[in-house]
């Protein structure tokens, strides 16, 4: 785990503020340590939890595994308590987000769909984890990513 991943926790970046400022979705944060944990959780499942533990969520520092593993435990908790078992999911051993070598091809295509430059191989490196991550997530395809642009701008990647 990097030192971004060490840094990130508690953030919610402004691109999402409306919709997961005051944590009714789920945050790019917490989406980014719910992969790392392995572990899926959906709006209905994150909504029946409580401010506290959502918050929670999106505060813990995961510095390194054993957090790591406090942090799904405490997710499969959570859902255990709602009458739901937690639902895993294969950790990639090599997410795209990961890659500094080069910019993602999913990333590159969704900027040309939208009709702007890609990122620079020079400007992804200089991007954190969890801003790449946030960048993979928002270029999903068969997804509306209505956020993609406005997250470009915030990293400083458009005017």
């Amino acid at each position: 785990m990097g030192d971004e991943a060490r840094t990130a926790e508690g953030k919610v970046f402004r691109f999402e503020e409306d919709f997961a400022g005051d944590l009714r979705c789920i945050p790019m944060a917490v989406r980014f340590r719910l992969d790392l944990a392995g572990i899926k959780l959906s709006l209905r499942q994150w909504s029946r939890m409580s401010r506290a533990e959502r918050a929670w969520l999106l505060a813990l520092p995961v510095t390194d595994d054993a957090v790591l593993a406090k942090y799904r435990d405490t997710v499969a908790a959570c859902l255990i308590r709602q009458g739901e078992q937690p639902e895993r999911l294969e950790t990639e051993q090599s997410p795209a987000w990961a890659a500094v070598h080069e910019v993602p091809a999913q990333v590159a295509t969704y900027a040309q769909l939208a009709g702007v430059a890609s990122p620079t191989l020079p400007q992804w490196q200089a991007l954190g984890e969890l801003q790449r991550f946030a960048l993979v997530k928002l270029s999903r395809a068969k997804h509306d990513n209505v956020n993609f642009l406005p997250a470009l701008r915030e990293f400083g990647l458009l005017d």
